[in-house]
């Protein structure tokens, strides 16, 4: 593949995943602040796994059989990076809800269709996907780090004259603005979202055509969703999407607790991390991601398919193993953060290339939608159901709470997914090769 197409991939998925990075990690702490009831931040956060759904039956019907895909994900970007533009300019709920739930429907799509995009450009997604998704990580980390820094009052840090650069850090982490210096502050990520998004709507007519493919003729079926949900029909389609569910919760489980595991003081049952140090920690499993995004291809080529996705699902086992067995280690703690890399790229990225070589190419969107709907929809909305409710009821007790128990509901799930790949996930050993690597699954 030449250069310069994949440098635009490349750089389409670091600005696709800097519009999320800038809101999400602050939206949690922003909500409230606006004066918003649990109902009403309940409604927003929902907003993004909804938008999965959604997309799964409209957004990648059109992105399949309609626009050309670097047409569609300039008009999605537009539109929906003016709403997230101007969630940073209300704290009224109901606009603000509106703006958030226009621009979810028009960015959670995207994710599927940047894939696309980068499949259908690619002469070996399974060599080349890592490396281009890798710009996704990558554009994550730039869009959160330097609000770290953004969000601190200087005044408070040169008051207490920080004495060296470590110094400094710490002191800067440790005084973060508050008060309405803060929402004016934290309102600055959905802007800068927003216009991220409207310079990847630019960028996205500089990307290689990659035109809508009508519905095969004789298929019977004009409607893409639906042939790729007839997919699950095949077992091995089947197991794999359920394995998906699991894993998309227990990965979210890793969200809903983490933080709070790091933050809570080890008389209370937790690691006892400074709340300063919570997201450098947590930042190890970005950078880890980057790093097993590199050696992606090479062992998807040594290990295959099904081991590769084991060795990924394990990876959330092993860490929250770690989480329940030693909550109190906190070296221990900070060193299992690298497994993310392995939960994330040989699992997730993995199920991205084996949709592509597997699926048919008329419906290449919606086939990475079906997924999305698992990774982004069903799984999130499940675990940010549930997640709050085991913490807060069945896992405290006074204040202290049981991270031992609570660990271990996830980590079983993680194993019981591991074993029904093991089981139960036989694809098959060769794709037509008239598709392109792009065909329906084999009989």
């Amino acid at each position: 593949m030449n250069s310069t197409p994949r440098l635009k991939l490349f750089l389409m998925m670091v600005l696709e995943f800097f519009i999320w990075g800038a809101w999400l990690p602050l939206i949690f702490g922003y909500l409230p602040s606006l004066g918003f009831d649990a109902t009403q931040q309940s409604l927003i956060l929902s907003a993004f796994p909804v938008a999965s759904i959604v997309g799964m039956f409209f957004s990648n019907q059109w992105a399949d059989r309609s626009f050309a895909a670097e047409k569609f994900l300039s008009v999605s970007h537009l539109i929906g990076g003016l709403a997230i533009l101007g969630c940073g300019f209300t704290r009224n709920f109901n606009a603000f809800f509106v703006l958030m739930l226009v621009h979810c429907l028009l960015y959670v799509p995207t994710i599927s269709i940047t894939n696309s995009i980068a499949f259908a450009n690619m002469k070996d997604g399974a060599k080349e996907f890592g490396i281009v998704r890798m710009g996704g990580t990558i554009g994550w980390i730039l869009a959160a780090w330097p609000f770290t820094f953004i969000f601190v009052n200087w005044d408070a840090v040169n008051a207490a004259h920080p004495a060296g650069f470590v110094d400094m850090i710490g002191k800067a982490l440790a005084n973060p603005l508050t008060g309405d210096a803060a929402k004016a502050a934290t309102s600055w990520t959905f802007k800068v979202a927003g216009v991220a998004s409207l310079v990847l709507a630019a960028f996205s007519l500089t990307l290689p055509h990659t035109p809508p493919r009508p519905a095969k003729t004789g298929s019977g079926e004009s409607l893409a969703w639906v042939q790729a949900l007839q997919l699950l029909k095949h077992p091995f389609v089947l197991v794999l999407w359920l394995v998906t569910f699991v894993d998309s919760f227990v990965h979210n489980c890793y969200f809903n607790w983490t933080g709070v595991f790091l933050g809570t003081p080890k008389e209370a049952g937790g690691v006892g991390i400074a709340s300063n140090w919570i997201a450098p920690v947590m930042s190890i499993g970005q950078v880890a991601e980057i790093l097993t995004m590199f050696v992606l291809g090479g062992t998807l080529k040594r290990l295959g398919w099904r081991t590769t996705m084991i060795v990924g699902i394990l990876g959330h086992a092993a860490r929250f193993a770690v989480y329940s067995f030693f909550p109190q280690n906190a070296g221990l703690i900070i060193v299992v953060q690298v497994l993310h890399g392995i939960c994330y790229a040989f699992f997730f990225a993995t199920v991205y290339i084996f949709v592509d070589a597997y699926f048919p190419k008329d419906i290449r969107t919606s086939a990475q939608g079906l997924f999305n709907l698992q990774i982004l929809g069903i799984g999130a909305l499940v675990a940010n159901a549930i997640c709050p409710r085991l913490m807060q009821v069945v896992f405290t007790h006074g204040k202290t709470v049981d991270f031992h128990g609570l660990f271990l509901v996830p980590l079983i799930c993680a194993v019981v997914g591991a074993v029904a790949l093991a089981l139960f996930f036989h694809p098959p050993k060769s794709v037509d090769a008239t598709a392109g690597g792009g065909s329906a699954p084999a009989h």
